[in-house]
């Protein structure tokens, strides 16, 4: 009998266009692996994309995506892709009161993880009593085991440190459903933790804000000339109806083999096709919805590039002019919206702006554009964190991405970047038997 080798694959299918594709794609060439791209839309990008509106003729985003200073894999991802210069960076936050009272978190002459301690004690919108709770709290935070809560919600973490009412309502909730898509009374201690750790404790480069200042689909339709010119084929308008550890079988009747294969699909549509036991904790997970409304209005109704907005339902805007008539707030975890029809969520956003900007209450309405995303992204409970899949190879043969496999990340442009990668590591370091 000959002797069995081991060989490294080099060829390689990619299933799906979104970030943790575009990422697995990328370093199986850089590895030179020969790869081709399969993505069902005729355009890459997944959910965080953009549509053209056929009222106004505005490229917009389906929802405002921002990247912090600690997404660093996603930040060197923008960076290969060109378009690192296409972000807005910010160190403050403007956090805003109904009234209109403004305070401003930025980071401080203390060094990590105290540079916000200096704008944090000055901050209008929290009592002496919740500042002390939320400080204990972070201090507790820091050096938690994440093991010892991985059944516990961070609803039931935030109880254990008697927190006050309003530091729930004023800081943990905003910052929480924000970050992770789900209220902390339902999503996972260990991943709100992260939040906070790598967001506000880790230094004051990690919680700058990175607001991209052109449409998101003109970030990662970068993508396709950078996987041109290392060597990848991206086919669009290609689905797979079939998923095996070395072949495809597409929506146009086609069965593409290679060495391996990647599926970065969304959760749902990769349990769909793929027959991976790996996968079956999750067989009942749920998303979680997130509403971004567009509007354009008669005149200014913010000065700021951008605000959280305390004591009402919408909780971030966004200015999208220089005069801050046009605007995109966000709602995250939106359960409680998405069933309302788009003149009354219009009318809702519109009061809760009118609520923190006096200027906004008599400002009219020249148009706007409500997006539901029902499917966001999943939703980050206890139950679910514990049975999320590895990215990686699974018993089938056919490699795993995608923002839901256990990153150590909620729901993000960094989770899904991160999942590629090791996507990819994984499939080239793995190896292929043969037999001479």
């Amino acid at each position: 009998m000959g002797a069995v080798g081991v060989i490294r694959p080099r060829t390689a299918l990619v299933v799906g266009g979104g970030l943790a594709g575009i990422a697995a794609a990328l370093s199986l060439s850089d590895a030179g692996v020969r790869v081709t791209l399969l993505e069902a839309k005729r355009r890459l990008g997944g959910r965080a994309t953009s549509f053209t509106d056929a009222v106004t003729g505005e490229t917009l985003d389906n929802c405002q995506h921002v990247a912090l200073g600690c997404c660093t894999e996603y930040l060197e991802f923008c960076r290969r892709l060109g378009v690192l210069d296409d972000f807005d960076w910010y160190s403050e936050q403007y956090w805003v009161l109904p009234g209109g009272r403004e305070s401003i978190l930025k980071p401080g002459i203390f060094p990590a993880p105290l540079h916000y301690t200096e704008s944090f004690l000055g901050c209008g919108f929290l009592g002496v009593a919740s500042k002390l709770a939320i400080g204990r709290a972070m201090a507790a935070i820091r050096f938690a085991d994440d093991e010892q809560w991985q059944d516990a919600t961070f609803g039931d973490m935030l109880r254990s440190l008697d927190q006050t009412e309003e530091s729930r309502r004023r800081f943990w909730d905003p910052i929480v459903i924000s970050a992770c898509n789900l209220d902390p009374d339902e999503v996972a201690a260990s991943l709100s933790c992260k939040v906070f750790r790598d967001g506000f404790m880790a230094g004051a480069d990690a919680g700058r804000i990175g607001v991209p200042k052109v449409p998101l689909v003109r970030l990662y339709d970068a993508a396709m000339d950078e996987l041109a010119r290392a060597g990848s084929l991206v086919r669009l308008g290609v689905s797979a109806q079939e998923i095996g550890a070395d072949f495809v079988l597409t929506s146009r009747d086609e069965r593409l083999e290679a060495d391996c294969v990647v599926c970065a699909l969304p959760m749902d549509r990769a349990r769909a096709l793929l027959n991976a036991p790996e996968l079956a904790g999750i067989a009942d997970a749920t998303h979680s919805p997130i509403v971004g409304v567009h509007m354009h209005f008669d005149r200014s109704v913010i000065a700021r590039p951008h605000a959280v907005l305390l004591d009402v339902g919408t909780q971030w805007v966004f200015r999208k002019d220089d005069v801050g008539a046009k605007v995109h707030c966000v709602i995250s975890g939106a359960a409680s919206w998405v069933d309302q029809t788009e003149a009354e969520i219009l009318a809702r956003v519109h009061a809760d702006l009118a609520t923190c900007f006096p200027q906004a209450a008599s400002a009219k309405v020249a148009w706007g554009k409500v997006v539901k995303e029902k499917r966001a992204t999943f939703a980050a409970t206890p139950g679910f964190e514990k049975h999320r899949p590895l990215p990686g190879v699974l018993s089938s043969g056919v490699v795993l991405a995608g923002d839901f496999t256990r990153t150590g990340w909620p729901a993000t442009m960094e989770g899904a970047v991160r999942s590629g990668q090791t996507a990819a590591s994984a499939m080239t370091t793995m190896g292929l038997a043969t037999r001479s």
